[in-house]
């Protein structure tokens, strides 16, 4: 059902006290006056500068009232029989003072005997304890890409604007748009053609940079732009098979043949492997926005702020899916203690419950070092469809990671002795031979800027101390998580 078909059948179950949370009040009135109108309902706003007014038509006097408690009694003096609908605007003002509360919690135990119903509109989800029982709480949806389509066509009709769109460029400018508020999107449409006097398929770039500033906005995710590649990873043949076989998972093509979309994938294993390289390099492959959730920002100090914030990212997130989610570092932030009043647990079981029953096409990528720290229940199966470990670098692999990036800082890899850098860099990871490489750089640039060479390497890896001899019991105890076979190694072959 749509918004206006659940306020319907809400109106006719004669459910009398209404919370509509959204930022998009126009939208949100629009909706409530369609829903009235079709159903032969009257209604009239309510709010602290312009009082009562009409929103559908009627040749009914309009009720005084200049205050909140006034209104509530305005309501409950209006006729029971006449089905209307009151909706206030920005309540959430004065609901916590304790005479609005008393009169909201009376109104709504009596108007279930009446036709009349109280709809608040605010920005917030929270509402006082004493009224939660009395209260439905609905969520307006962010617009579709059908509506968008229409704030498009409203704009472009008017005479003046020059649009050069191809189908698929304004496909993909609706695409690009999903996220955004209806005024939000109209701002960057009207943006774009200001900007060169005409709206084209170039204007898609700043749809999505808009985007990016609002995302950011969000606090707790970070819209990240495509810029790394499969071929910046060296080895992790497995894991990159995997996805490769998954590219088109999203396709219209892969829902006809019956795939089902991919939920995500878990990353666990040795810091410096190529697992939060690996992560951006998916929203490339697959040509999908990549949103990076940073749970830290998720905790507020205001009670239930946390949820609030949790709920409002996993929320964006679904509706800009198809996307990839990448939770870094995911222990950090998940692994909970019961130190803070069960915060911490709550939102972990939000992002849990969420994980599980998402049916928006969003693609998780957990990385973890630290396995011991995570909950049994994240990493079972139905979370993920697989989850992969990324353990020390093979010898091939070593001569792949030296070779990109040699390659990345615009050297001929087969300048360099590759065999011979990856025998005497046993035990390091992707990570400390990426800095082995830049510390050579600093020799060469040192001694007369002169090319570094693969003795300048050589020199650079024996003044490292390697994790895996610095931290060898933690190391060991994470390779043995691969052996008991608890994971997929994403070097090799795909078994």
């Amino acid at each position: 059902m749509n918004f206006a078909q659940q306020l319907d059948v809400y109106f006719r179950a004669r459910f009398t006290l209404i919370v509509v949370q959204s930022n998009e009040e126009e939208r949100v009135l629009q909706s409530i006056r369609n829903a009235c109108e079709k159903s032969q309902r009257t209604c009239l706003t309510w709010d602290v500068a312009d009082f009562f007014q009409w929103l559908t038509p009627s040749n009914q006097p309009v009720p005084t009232a200049r205050d909140a408690l006034t209104a509530l009694e305005q309501i409950d003096k209006a006729d029971p029989q006449n089905q209307t609908v009151f909706v206030l605007k920005d309540f959430h003002e004065v609901w916590n003072n304790p005479q609005i509360k008393r009169k909201l919690k009376n109104l709504a135990q009596r108007l279930k005997f009446t036709r009349k119903t109280i709809l608040i509109t605010t920005h917030v989800s929270k509402v006082p304890e004493e009224i939660r029982d009395e209260i439905v709480i609905l969520e307006f949806p962010l617009p579709k890409a059908e509506e968008l389509q229409e704030v498009l066509i409203s704009l472009t009709s008017n005479s003046g604007v020059r649009t050069n769109l191809t189908p698929l460029g304004k496909e993909k400018l609706i695409q690009a748009a999903l996220g955004l508020t209806a005024s939000q999107a109209q701002r960057v449409f009207a943006r774009a053609i200001v900007t060169d006097g005409v709206l084209d398929d170039r204007d898609i770039d700043l749809v999505t940079e808009e985007k990016r500033q609002i995302i950011r906005e969000s606090e707790a995710l970070e819209f990240y732009p495509v810029t790394q590649t499969v071929n910046d990873i060296g080895g992790l043949k497995a894991l990159k098979e995997w996805l490769r076989m998954r590219e088109l998972a999203f396709s219209q093509r892969a829902r006809q043949y019956g795939l089902p979309v991919p939920k995500g994938i878990a990353l666990i294993g040795i810091p410096g492997t190529g697992k939060s390289l690996t992560a951006k390099t998916i929203g490339g492959l697959w040509h999908l926005p990549l949103l990076r959730l940073d749970v830290g920002a998720l905790f507020g100090s205001l009670v239930g702020e946390s949820e609030e914030r949790t709920r409002r990212a996993l929320h964006l997130a679904e509706t800009i899916a198809p996307c990839i989610l990448w939770i870094d570092e995911m222990e950090k932030a998940l692994a909970h203690g019961g130190l803070d009043a069960g915060t911490s647990t709550r939102v972990f079981g939000n992002i849990l419950t969420w994980m599980q029953e998402k049916s928006a096409p969003v693609f998780v990528v957990a990385t973890a070092n630290d396995i011991s720290s995570l909950p049994p229940e994240l990493l079972r199966r139905g979370r993920f469809d697989e989850i992969f470990f990324l353990d020390l670098p093979d010898f091939e692999e070593r001569i792949e990671i030296f070779a990109v990036h040699l390659q990345k800082r615009n050297r001929l890899p087969e300048d360099y002795d590759l065999e011979l850098l990856a025998s005497q860099s046993e035990g390091y990871v992707g990570a400390e031979i990426e800095q082995a490489v830049i510390d050579a750089m600093y020799l060469g640039f040192n001694d007369g800027e002169r090319e570094f060479t693969t003795e300048d390497i050589l020199h650079a890896l024996k003044r490292q101390v390697p994790l895996s001899v610095s931290q060898r019991e933690i190391i060991e105890a994470l390779r043995g998580w691969l052996r008991e076979g608890r994971a997929q190694s994403a070097s090799g072959s795909l078994q």
